[in-house]
């Protein structure tokens, strides 16, 4: 009798666990499910549960360092069916970035049963997309964007739209992998000075107190549109005026030219100076080389004023010694400096030195001076030097002959990270060279570059 009792007791125990073991059906009925961190929310997972087994009280739990909703126990009956919102919050900082698994446990009477989850884990930051499309110069609206790239539900957002061309802010609630699009409307008054290019355009969001910012890009579609106009008037007092109106989105390059006879050029005034003058035996050469800004307009004043003719005689007087001084000449050395556009917004100049030879000489050698500040741009137009002294700053050309009427051109490029404001001279150009056994010199003109606070320059020389 004893011996029976102790089997029947022995076979409870085996058969009980199975009993009582749980049995559950689980069919997830949501899916790319997210943890989006940053947001302090966790990720949500809709299950539903059907009991195949006995009644039961049912306990989820993690051994992975989340914390599990819901908490307490869910009662289930026999053959009942339930949807079960299982929530996992990590506790303290995750590492983890992309998809995800882990394992969750349903905990019932007498046992349990394990189940695993894959979610994909994101940063706030990285869960929205802006865009715009480009902006037509001629357009008063544009088109902008803002996506959502996870499935995740956002109520009440506050979104701050800014960019060069506009500031707005919107509020809306943004379904998951949805796409909000926005008209905005522009004022081409606003922008007419921009340059075309890509420009940031930035969204700062704050949903639940939490914040974040996405950053994209609007095109400016390159728009070269420029005119002109001349007008001339007056006899005794001639008066010409030149303007060239930048009214597209780019940057250009401007050259005004306009030709003098040595007589007219002693009665003529400019504003602004002009940046290059040459001449030519008894014609004269004056050129602006600008760059016009968009929305900038370049005006070119040229007045020749004839009630003084007794400025004839002074002309001829300086006419015999210009002459005079020109025949002498063995070399001349013309020097200027021009505006360097550079896309890293650095201050560059280009430095030209023409070389004439008027007579025949020999072993000539040019040396040349970098102003303070500057560095030199590895990159030579012509004729590159036989020697750069960057310790004492020098430049040095060396030619074993130059022939009657040779012409010779050297250019180099200097560059600063410091803004230049005011005045930019650089020294002038020297040559030492010999003719017929002995040894003489040159000397070039000064050039300098005026910049003022607004960005306008002019290049020169004196």
């Amino acid at each position: 009798m004893k011996k029976e009792i102790v089997l029947m007791v022995m076979l409870a125990i085996l058969i009980l666990p199975s009993v009582f073991a749980v049995n559950l059906k689980i069919e997830r009925q949501s899916s790319n499910e997210v943890l989006i961190i940053g947001l302090n929310q966790p990720v949500v997972f809709d299950l539903k549960i059907t009991n195949l087994g006995a009644a039961d009280n049912l306990e989820f739990y993690n051994l992975l360092g989340f914390e599990t909703y819901p908490k307490g126990t869910v009662a289930i009956g026999v053959g009942e069916t339930k949807n079960v919102e299982l929530k996992l919050s990590p506790i303290g900082e995750i590492a983890s970035r992309g998809f995800y698994t882990m394992e969750y446990r349903i905990r019932g009477v007498g046992a349990e049963q394990k189940q695993e989850v894959t979610f994909r884990i994101i940063d706030f930051k990285d869960v929205f997309e802006v865009g715009a499309d480009s902006i037509n110069p001629g357009s008063s609206s544009i088109n902008i964007y803002i996506a959502n790239k996870v499935n995740y539900n956002f109520e009440d957002m506050k979104v701050k739209f800014s960019s060069s061309f506009f500031n707005i802010e919107k509020k809306f609630s943004l379904g998951g992998n949805k796409k909000e699009t926005f008209e905005v409307d522009l004022d081409s008054e606003d922008f007419n000075k921009l340059i075309a290019g890509f420009y940031t355009l930035t969204a700062e969001v704050e949903v639940d107190g939490k914040k974040t910012t996405a950053e994209g890009t609007i095109e400016f579609p390159e728009n070269n549109l420029v005119t002109s106009s001349h007008k001339d008037y007056g006899l005794v007092v001639n008066t010409e005026v030149i303007e060239k109106a930048n009214e597209g989105n780019v940057v250009v390059e401007s050259e005004t030219v306009i030709k003098k006879n040595i007589i007219s050029r002693l009665f003529t005034h400019f504003s602004p100076e002009p940046d290059v003058v040459e001449k030519n035996g008894f014609r004269i050469t004056y050129t602006w080389n600008q760059n016009i800004k968009p929305g900038e307009t370049l005006k070119i004043t040229v007045k020749t004023n004839w009630l003084f003719p007794v400025l004839i005689i002074l002309f001829v007087v300086a006419i015999v010694v210009f002459v005079k001084k020109y025949t002498k000449t063995n070399l001349e050395i013309k020097k200027r400096i021009s505006f360097v556009h550079v896309k890293g917004g650095e201050f560059a100049l280009k430095v030209s030195i023409v070389l004439h030879a008027k007579r025949y000489i020999e072993r000539v050698n040019v040396l040349d001076r970098l102003p303070p500040l500057a560095k030199l741009y590895n990159k030579f137009g012509g004729e590159s030097p036989i020697r750069v002294d960057e310790k004492n700053r020098k430049l040095e050309w060396s030619f074993d002959k130059l022939e009657a009427g040779e012409t010779r051109m050297l250019s180099y490029i200097i560059y600063s990270k410091i803004g230049v404001l005011g005045r930019f001279a650089l020294p002038p150009t020297t040559a030492i060279f010999e003719r017929e056994g002995q040894l003489r010199d040159a000397v070039s003109n000064r050039a300098f570059f005026v910049t003022e606070q607004k960005g306008e320059r002019v290049d020169g020389e004196y």
